[in-house]
């Protein structure tokens, strides 16, 4: 066998050896998609009512709770960066780093200084490499948040929101988030939000007369306890968007790269015929040159 055979089929193993790798992940990763799927659809409806009902609260009454009451002068916003702790995702990671850049930029162009907030190794590792601050980072569970996780980074966004920001290092005026929005198997987009003071944007006024809201014990009292619940509710919705778009991002790459190893296969198996066919037209012209030696001798020795 000859030399270039011998690499074409050594390619050819590896590449087989790498096509068995990345068809076992695009598995996994469609048998993942609809559980997420499930957790998302599961997830939304109270995300949006508890976020209706902290409008309505913020909206129908007169208290100025420092949650839903924008700053005067803000001076520091937090960032929370939500991408995956693997790779082989194609673009997702980039593209919610890439958003959280820019919403960063914008931030900075209102004379705010920001703080990061990361969640998955991704982030955390760019942000390292490039020997940025990192406020604070969450990492091993991005392919499968519980809510218990999502309650943890609520609680150290809570405490920095309600420090004073003159006072404390730690303390922000703003609360933003960015995650990766799940549309379908196919679109998926990187979306960034501002959470806190609270935008009243997903209210529409009712035509015709406004109901009427009592508040038991007080405003102050409900905003106290809902408000927390719908920090989590939201950072608990973003984690599940961001893990059924790692597991449709993944699988598609993985499907991408399984494709790719086909054709090279097909093209090293091509190569490898002609290389063999060479070989053998070789080997055969050789027996015919070395026939036609041993006859023309035989013939002058005669």
């Amino acid at each position: 066998m000859g030399a270039q055979l011998r690499i074409y089929r050594r390619r050819m193993r590896s590449v087989k050896a790498t096509k068995k790798i990345t068809k076992a992940m695009e598995l996994i990763s469609a048998s993942r998609i609809l559980k997420a799927q499930q957790r998302v659809a599961a997830s939304s409806p109270y995300a949006n009512e508890l976020t209706r009902a902290v409008t309505a609260v913020a909206s129908f009454s007169s208290t100025n709770h420092p949650l839903t009451t924008p700053s005067e002068s803000p001076r520091r916003a937090a960032v929370l960066i939500i991408t995956a702790d693997r790779g082989m995702a194609g673009a997702y990671s980039n593209a919610a780093i890439k958003e959280g850049d820019q919403l960063v930029t914008a931030i900075r162009e209102r004379g705010l200084s920001t703080e990061a907030y990361l969640v998955g190794r991704k982030a955390v590792n760019y942000y390292r490499f490039r020997s940025r601050k990192i406020s604070g980072s969450w990492t091993g569970f991005s392919d499968n948040p519980t809510y218990a996780h999502a309650k943890e980074i609520s609680e150290a966004l809570i405490a920095a929101f309600i420090s004073d920001s003159i006072t404390s290092d730690t303390g922000v005026d703003e609360l933003h988030i960015v995650y990766t929005q799940f549309k379908s198997m196919i679109s998926q987009e990187p979306e960034a939000r501002r959470m806190l003071p609270l935008e009243v944007v997903e209210s529409e006024a009712p035509a015709g007369l406004l109901p009427m809201y009592e508040f038991e014990p007080n405003p102050g009292e409900v905003l106290n306890s809902l408000l927390p619940r719908y920090v989590e509710a939201r950072v608990f919705n973003a984690m599940l968007q961001s893990a059924a778009s790692e597991h449709a991002a993944r699988r598609r790459a993985m499907k991408s790269a399984t494709d790719n190893a086909d054709e090279l296969i097909k093209s090293l198996t091509r190569l490898a015929n002609a290389a063999r066919q060479a070989e053998i037209t070789q080997e055969i012209s050789e027996i015919v040159g070395g026939a036609d030696a041993l006859a023309s001798a035989s013939a002058g020795s005669e």
